[in-house]
């Protein structure tokens, strides 16, 4: 942009150059037409008074040595005209990439020795721009701290009240509380749903049809991690059928899980954790469906997905609720191998996994997470009608967006309030038994309100400072106006 304002400057200079040179020719050329018709004018004269031809013959003979003379000084430059330089121009071609195009830029701006090449905006906005431009990144993109009101926290402490209110009497432990038992109930018919999409024909008479849609797709989706026992490891460790979906690393339906299971399908090996430690155990060859690598990759990630939905509401043979599979990362807590806790000074990673075996699994964690929704709409919903009937605010400046400080503030208070009434509730129930505190805990709240936190303190270490995800929201937001337009 700086190139082209420097071409259009120089372009307005030329034309003004060679207006100029057009004035001063015309103004000679005027002066020579002038003087031509003195001439003309005389000689005229000359011949009216002097009648004699050899008068009239002479004063002829002049005139015509006086438009030779004329004629041939026409025809060189005048001494007052200045030559006019042609431009230097940058040249476009079609066919040209981007980048030989930018050579061609910064080479001109090298040649011409164009100013500001380093701060492009400041060169190319007046001043008045420059500070409007200024006030509006301060305003819209630099990260503030929140400017909350007395109503503010009031409305959030309350909205977090309500979704601990939920969780301590809809949710409670693993199998007791009513958006549990609807959890559960939502898995089975899930589970259901996903086998007739791939092929179950429906349950045999007098048979369960959770337990038959399982046993499907535990013969569709077989894996050469699922281990049952520590025997079918060699007796490298401890496990059993209570605990080898958390022990295994294959069972995690988050991005760890893919990985090992993607790992694990390839190389005929099974990743399992154990004590803090990683083991890795050698399975017999497993083969992936497939002619390509990318066929045996997606063959591999519908394995992992289909063997989940297996397993996430227990297996077939299973009594009760039966073993799921672990609530996403919550895998990664057997790494924490440290402490003492209980009458047996076990470690958090043993405790993590008897709290896993006694139902705390994927099931009752879609149980958890409804409080913190609840928590969450509420907080969002106060906030925009806070904004638009009180404040008055256009309906854009409303938007329950993450990025607005105060509504940052107030989901921190809300959730801090969730977690504050669940630790209060686990802290009494559990009467100080690790194991019970962690059933009742909500791991989901504390996981949301961690995240607030940490983006909170964020905030204050770098308040006054460019927020680059709000920078890059509204310009993919302008580029897709663009498109629209």
């Amino acid at each position: 942009m700086l190139a082209q304002q420097d071409q259009a400057a120089r372009a307005g200079a030329k034309l003004g150059e060679i207006g100029a040179t057009l004035d001063a020719l015309q103004h000679a050329q005027s002066a020579a037409t002038t003087s031509l018709d003195d001439l003309i004018a005389q000689a005229e004269r000359a011949i009216a008074t002097n009648t004699a031809p050899s008068a009239a013959a002479h004063v002829h003979a002049i005139v015509q040595s006086i438009e030779i003379d004329i004629d041939v000084t026409g025809t060189s430059p005048h001494s007052s005209i200045a030559r006019i330089d042609t431009l230097e121009s940058i040249r476009v071609d079609r066919e040209a990439s981007w980048e030989a195009y930018m050579v061609q830029v910064e080479s001109y701006c090298a040649r011409q020795r164009v100013q500001g090449v380093d701060s492009p905006f400041q060169q190319l906005m007046t001043p008045s721009q420059r500070v409007a431009f200024e006030r509006r990144v301060e305003q819209d993109f630099a990260i503030r701290n929140a400017r909350c009101d007395k109503y503010d926290y009031m409305i959030a402490g309350t909205c977090g009240l309500i979704g601990g209110l939920i969780d301590i009497l809809l949710v409670g432990a693993p199998g007791e509380g009513l958006l549990t038992r609807a959890a559960d109930d939502w898995t089975d018919s899930a589970v259901q749903k996903f086998a007739r999409l791939v092929g179950w024909k429906g349950p045999k008479e007098g048979s369960d049809p959770t337990h038959s849609a399982i046993g499907f797709l535990e013969g569709k989706y077989k894996v050469n991690y699922d281990h049952r026992h520590g025997v079918d490891v060699g007796g490298a460790f401890k496990m059993s059928t209570k605990n080898h979906h958390i022990k295994s690393l294959g069972h995690s339906p988050d991005l760890v899980g893919l990985f090992f299971s993607i790992l694990d399908q390839f190389c005929s090996t099974a990743h399992f954790v154990s004590d803090g430690k990683l083991i890795s155990i050698d399975t017999d060859t497993f083969e992936l469906r497939g002619g390509t690598f990318a066929a045996k990759l997606f063959a591999g990630f519908a394995n992992w997905l289909g063997h989940l939905f297996s397993d996430v509401a227990g297996s077939s043979g299973a009594q009760g609720r039966g073993s799921g599979i672990p609530i996403p990362f919550y895998s990664l807590l057997q790494f924490v191998n440290v402490g003492e806790f209980g009458q047996h000074r076990q470690t958090f990673a043993t405790v993590a996994v008897q709290v896993f075996e006694r139902g705390y699994d994927m099931r009752h964690g879609i149980a958890m997470s409804i409080p913190v929704i609840v928590a969450e709409l509420f907080t969002r919903l106060a906030w925009t009608v806070k904004q638009r009937c009180y404040h008055e605010r256009p309906w854009r400046e409303c938007l329950p967006v993450s990025n607005a400080p105060e509504l940052r503030r107030m989901l921190l208070v809300a959730h801090g309030t969730l977690c504050i009434v669940d630790a209060t509730d686990a802290g009494l129930r559990s009467g100080g038994e690790m194991i019970q505190f962690l059933l009742r805990s909500n791991l989901i709240a504390w996981a949301r309100f961690g995240s607030l936190a940490l983006r909170e303190v964020l905030a204050l270490v770098r308040e006054g400072q460019l927020d680059h995800a709000a920078v890059d929201e509204y310009l993919d937001a302008e580029y897709r106006r663009m498109l629209v337009a």
